[in-house]
């Protein structure tokens, strides 16, 4: 899941990354509101967390032009006001869901996993191959039912690639979602090996016969039942 955190506070776009990152999710950030439209317009993102006060173009301009392009990405504002009027304001601009500054990490964390259960409502939250799952929920991955303990990318580039199973997926495609702002073409591409090979190990896929090499490409993940 990769998330946008939209914040012209840098300390606490900083705090809510690492507890993001903990739990799993791939962060991108933005600190004005023409950034962050950059941002959204070029990549997918599954939960926007967008401020109200921002230089450039505030959060409700940002989240009335997301709206307009007919995009339908779970946003949650933040912002120090508490008053009804901006509440009132961002849910009738297509707001999913409104936190008041400050707020615990365990309840913005709690909205957050609200929210992506609530977009993807229609589809399951478990991807699955062969006697291997992946809760997209509980960030949980299983072997046989016994858990594996993976890194945030490692969980990561799992995800990805059962989000694009039966599809060849590049290098450069996997480092831009798993890295999100962390992502340096010109020396991910041996760090992505070095991951898959840990990640291949972890889940007993020793003779890469899951998660394949596709020569001059990346890698993919087949499904032969589908």
């Amino acid at each position: 899941m990769r998330i946008l955190i939209v914040d012209d506070e840098p300390e606490l776009v900083e705090q809510i990354r690492q507890a993001l990152a903990k739990q799993k999710y791939t962060v991108d950030t933005a600190l004005d509101g023409v950034e962050a439209l950059d941002r959204i317009f070029v990549d997918p993102y599954d939960l926007i967390l967008l401020d109200i006060m921002l230089p450039k173009k505030d959060g409700f301009g940002v989240l009335l032009e997301l709206r307009n392009e007919k995009k339908s990405t779970p946003v949650l504002m933040l912002t120090a006001k508490g008053g009804i009027e901006d509440r009132i304001k961002g849910l009738d601009l297509g707001a999913d869901d409104y936190l008041a500054k400050p707020f615990s990490m365990e309840e913005l964390l709690a909205r957050i996993r609200a929210l992506l259960r609530r977009s993807n409502e229609l589809l399951t939250s478990v991807l699955q191959i062969g006697t291997i799952t992946l809760d997209t929920a509980s960030r949980e991955v299983k072997k046989e039912d016994q858990a594996i303990d993976l890194t945030p990318k490692e969980f990561s580039i799992l995800e990805f690639l059962l989000y694009n199973k039966n599809r060849a997926v590049s290098r450069f495609t996997i480092a831009e979602h798993v890295w999100g702002d962390e992502f340096d073409p010109y020396t991910m591409s041996n760090s992505i090996d070095v991951h898959i090979k840990n990640l291949r190990k972890k889940i007993g896929d020793t003779d890469g016969s899951l998660i394949r090499t596709i020569r001059g490409v990346g890698y993919m993940i087949r499904d032969e039942e589908a």
